[in-house]
């Protein structure tokens, strides 16, 4: 019964991190509750076994990620998602303007590979270091350093640097 309880109350505590993790990674809403739903039932399954339980949510955060580097491997993952978040009245342009960078730095981002794309959201998007990053992903910190390098990159070949440095994405 403790366990439970302690599981509810992480589980509640920390949704709305785990989601934000998630649909930085997916980039559609739909998507992040899914991976979350399913990283909770792992964690809820294993909770018991967990040595620790203040590193649930490193552990929750490494189920989010897998399960997702698996899904976007699988063909059916990339088909086209439909986007219903068409705003209601013109912006003015200075949010405008805004509005375009940040929606044409997320398709950028999620034109990165999966590992990819994972490490750059942890380390700049949650603000985690690289040995947390690590951890999560469940690698090195050399490959989180790569991974990032890589993908920074890739992001400035197809943007300008000065757009990466802008999105304060900088090694």
């Amino acid at each position: 019964m403790a366990d439970s309880t302690a599981f509810a109350e992480f589980a509640t505590s920390r949704h709305g991190a785990l989601y934000r993790y998630a649909y930085l990674l997916a980039g559609d809403g739909g998507l992040a509750e899914d991976l979350v739903q399913e990283a909770l039932v792992t964690t809820y399954v294993r909770w018991h076994r967990l040595r620790d339980p203040n590193n649930a949510e490193a552990y929750t955060r490494r189920v989010i990620t897998t399960t997702a580097i698996g899904w976007w491997r699988r063909k059916s993952w990339r088909a086209e998602r439909p986007n219903d978040d068409v705003p209601d009245r013109p912006a003015d342009s200075a949010a405008a303007d805004d509005a375009t960078a940040r929606v044409w730095l997320w398709h950028e981002l999620q034109q990165l590979p999966p590992r990819q794309r994972a490490a750059v959201v942890l380390r700049y998007y949650e603000d985690l270091t690289e040995p947390q990053t690590a951890e999560i992903l469940d690698c090195s910190v050399g490959t989180v350093k790569s991974q990032v390098s890589d993908a920074l990159k890739k992001l400035r070949a197809r943007l300008g640097a000065d757009v990466v440095l802008k999105a304060g994405m900088s090694e």
